[in-house]
């Protein structure tokens, strides 16, 4: 099935807003982590190796949260399922008033989804998240976003620091990609994220306000997207609830019969 550009877009859209609510997390965590103002100026080098001193370790993870989505036109309250297994798959149940909307199954290779509204399922790599953040994604810079690490690995770049309203600013640009990282300056956690890209009016936001430990692992206790276009806003808030960290888990995918697969060219 081929789609008009109009069509196109929409759908790129609503599969990348799915794949952004994925990251709804969820447990019974110690206290929010204690924080701190950057104080005295740092080489880049040195914001980036203390920020990898804490390294996210973890085998599996079982997310769950509720998460509100506004675009100035519609809004949604859902609740999210998330099943991480590192650095191999990510399984993602989006549900309304407990009934299972839609998934999505992430590997390092393919992007899969399923929408029980339209009866529609999706196939393919990365391209559509790619194009609607503004850089390109693959699956560790998927599941980096989850956990609250940077999209990028920080050692591969080139970044100038600096101390910006009480954080450690790191700014650099990829192919006419701005991209900046925030950190604190107690154990030098993310704090936000941003990617612009000028010429296509784009910038999408990703700011952490707070962090909790769970057995060692230091998580986002919230996270809000903030996402601007030349076609308008749309804002992503996240509380998370409920983690289990290193169970057991399966990854159950299957599109259901008589969906129709989606086609973009």
């Amino acid at each position: 099935m081929n789609l008009s550009k109009n069509k196109r877009n929409n759908m790129s859209k609503k599969i990348s807003v799915l794949f952004i609510m994925l990251f709804l997390v969820s447990c019974k965590p110690k206290a929010v982590v204690a924080e701190s103002h950057a104080s005295d100026a740092m080489s880049s080098k040195s914001i980036i190796e203390n920020h990898y001193k804490i390294n996210p370790d973890f085998k599996t993870l079982y997310i769950k949260s509720a998460a509100d989505y506004d675009d100035g036109k519609q809004s949604y309250n859902m609740t999210a399922e998330i099943r991480i297994k590192k650095d191999e798959k990510i399984l993602v149940s989006i549900r309304f008033l407990g009934i299972t909307m839609a998934k999505a199954l992430i590997t390092p290779t393919t992007v899969k989804y399923y929408e029980k509204m339209g009866g529609k399922f999706f196939e393919g790599d990365y391209e559509l998240l790619s194009n609607w953040l503004g850089t390109e994604l693959d699956f560790q810079k998927v599941q980096n976003l989850f956990i609250g690490q940077p999209i990028d690995d920080l050692n591969k770049g080139n970044y100038q620091s600096q101390i910006f309203e009480n954080l450690y600013r790191l700014t650099g640009n990829d192919n006419q990609v701005e991209k900046a990282f925030y950190f604190e300056g107690e154990r030098f956690l993310l704090k936000k994220q941003e990617i612009t890209q000028p010429e296509k009016q784009r910038m999408v936001s990703i700011n952490y306000p707070s962090f909790q430990e769970y057995s060692s692992l230091f998580l986002p206790s919230s996270w809000t997207i903030l996402a601007n276009q030349s076609t308008g806003r749309t804002t992503i808030k996240a509380d998370y609830n409920t983690v289990a960290i290193n169970e057991d888990m399966n990854f159950p995918y299957s599109v259901p019969d008589g969906y129709e697969r989606i086609e973009i060219k």
